[in-house]
């Protein structure tokens, strides 16, 4: 269980997208993230809302849900709600604990500071989010028969 600053900075270590953050910078990242603990069934974001946080999952699972269906899984080490802070629209999906768990939260401020003061950190998430959206392209693109 992570319980407290040091067991995170291990933990985010773990993590692609803190994978080239220094030590000093995991220490950061910690030092400024709330620790939730959140139970089954919790809404940890409702598609709809405001964004007002990024989330690491860091124990626990939960699911993903757009419109009512199920699109995907979270596992220790996903993180999610970065979109609604980025590109400030409302949130694109609601994310369900599936168990128990803990969240590391960064503040929508935080989370910008961040970005702009760790360079491997604003980085890793950019190739992040290419990716993302080439393989959602690559999703589009399957189903481009469809419309014919």
């Amino acid at each position: 269980m992570t319980t407290n600053q040091n067991d995170i900075v291990r933990q985010l270590a773990t993590v692609d997208l803190f994978a080239r953050c220094t030590r000093r910078d995991l220490r950061i990242v910690a030092r400024h993230g709330d620790r939730i603990e959140f139970r089954q069934g919790t809404d940890l974001v409702r598609q709809g809302d405001r964004g007002d946080a990024f989330f690491l999952l860091l124990e626990g699972t939960a699911e993903i849900i757009r419109e009512g269906t199920l699109v995907g899984r979270l596992d220790p080490g996903a993180w999610f709600g970065e979109l609604a802070l980025l590109d400030p629209a409302e949130r694109a999906a609601t994310v369900t604990a599936a168990s128990d768990g803990v969240v590391l939260a960064l503040s929508a401020r935080m989370f910008k500071v961040l970005l702009r003061e760790l360079p491997a950190l604003s980085a890793a998430m950019l190739g992040a989010l290419a990716r993302r959206v080439r393989e959602a392209g690559g999703v589009v693109g399957d189903l481009s028969f469809l419309s014919s």
